[in-house]
């Protein structure tokens, strides 16, 4: 085999396992009972409006996709995942909305040069482990003076943190890939999109999370319903005493940001930026 042939063959294997991670548990529960917020505020961010054509990546059951396609935008949601976007289908379905669904890898879009007025991903590209192939692609979807808009998890904000939790206990990431709270740093995301947009607005903001009264409670709906976690518990899954370790290392975080009342504040960065006209 070549060392060409190899690669791909390499990627292709690791696109099949972020395929099943993102099938196991219930991901569309996570997007509508506990982070249905971002979405929205992505689509206004990106002043998305009826007749603009609009790509979102890595769109997961359309919780950027839906409320853009509801504008009257022509939308298009691409997401490695199927069974992520039957559940979209289905959603969308019920709020009356229409759009279009393509499987799509971000890091090679199927979609042509220029072809969007707004290309967004809302905590969803930031998962794919190469982040400047993801970046490039962004951009070239793009038109000129188009509005490329992202929304992911900080870091330093609640999600980030449960991240490095959670890596102790997790597989090693194949060589070459980043960690996905990068793409909350607003001075990663600026030099991988470099000098190929102007108008950058970067915003850390807050989404305030109701949905748990116990920290156990949220341990335990992420250990059942986010495929992150769920991969993370099963690779652990011999070893009694790192599945304990684990879940006292994740009640205690939510605890530390329940302190003083039962709602948990998760930071995430909003960043838009126009396509520098050619």
């Amino acid at each position: 085999m070549t060392e060409l042939n190899a690669a791909a063959e390499a990627d292709r294997a690791l696109k099949a396992k972020h395929r099943t991670m993102w099938s196991l548990g219930d991901y569309p529960a996570v997007a509508t009972q506990v982070v249905s917020g971002l979405g929205p505020e992505l689509v206004r961010a990106c002043g998305v409006r009826r007749g603009d054509r609009v790509l979102d990546v890595a769109a997961g059951s359309g919780n950027a996709a839906i409320p853009a396609a509801l504008t009257g935008a022509d939308v298009i949601a691409s997401d490695l995942t199927p069974v992520l976007m039957e559940a979209g289908k289905a959603l969308a379905a019920q709020q009356g909305a229409e759009l279009a669904w393509e499987e799509a890898d971000a890091e090679a879009l199927p979609f042509e040069d220029g072809e969007f007025d707004v290309v967004m991903s809302c905590v969803g590209v930031m998962f794919a482990p190469n982040h400047q192939a993801c970046a490039d692609e962004l951009v070239r979807v793009c038109r000129d003076g188009g509005t490329v808009g992202l929304v992911n998890w900080t870091p330093q904000g609640f999600i980030g943190r449960m991240f490095t939790v959670m890596k102790p206990y997790a597989p090693p990431p194949p060589p070459g890939a980043q960690p996905p709270p990068l793409w909350g740093d607003e001075e990663h995301v600026a030099a991988l999109l470099g000098d190929r947009v102007t108008d950058i607005d970067a915003r850390r903001q807050t989404l305030r999370v109701d949905r748990f009264g116990t920290p156990e409670e949220f341990r335990d709906f992420f250990k059942a319903a986010y495929g992150p976690t769920i991969a993370v518990y099963k690779n652990i899954a011999d070893d009694p005493g790192k599945v304990a370790a684990l879940d006292d290392e994740l009640a205690a975080l939510a605890r530390e940001h329940m302190a003083g009342g039962g709602g948990m504040e998760w930071e995430y960065l909003l960043f838009t930026a126009h396509r520098r006209v050619s």
